[in-house]
């Protein structure tokens, strides 16, 4: 499994971005694709995850201004981020998982947003 995240950057509060990550070398339909992230000095924690049947589920702090989406046809999730806070500033790791199976992870995509 190769995951492959961009589209991180430096943006000022309140603006938007999209990051995005490749699949490959998987059944990309059948996997459960998310996003975590990890700010300096604190815990990877869960962002936002999209089922095979594009269910999605976000941590309370992100619901209502990110969206985690996935094109079957292009191997790839996105998370469109609007509404960025400082407290936003991470990096982004995505994620996948087959059920049943161990989870893989990304290199991960530095978001930072300046005040």
């Amino acid at each position: 499994v190769q995951l492959q995240a961009s589209g991180g950057g430096l943006v000022q509060a309140g603006g938007p971005l999209r990051p995005s990550c490749v699949a490959s070398g998987i059944i990309f339909r059948r996997y459960v694709m998310g996003w975590y992230r990890q700010a300096p000095g604190k815990q990877r924690d869960l962002v936002a995850t999209i089922s095979s049947g594009s269910s999605t589920n976000y941590a309370d702090s992100v619901k209502g201004r990110f969206t985690i989406s996935r094109d079957n046809a292009k191997n790839t999730v996105y998370l469109q981020m609007n509404s960025l806070k400082p407290e936003d500033t991470a990096v982004y790791y995505c994620w996948a998982q087959q059920p049943g199976y161990r989870a893989s992870w990304g290199q991960g995509t530095l978001v930072t947003v300046s005040s």
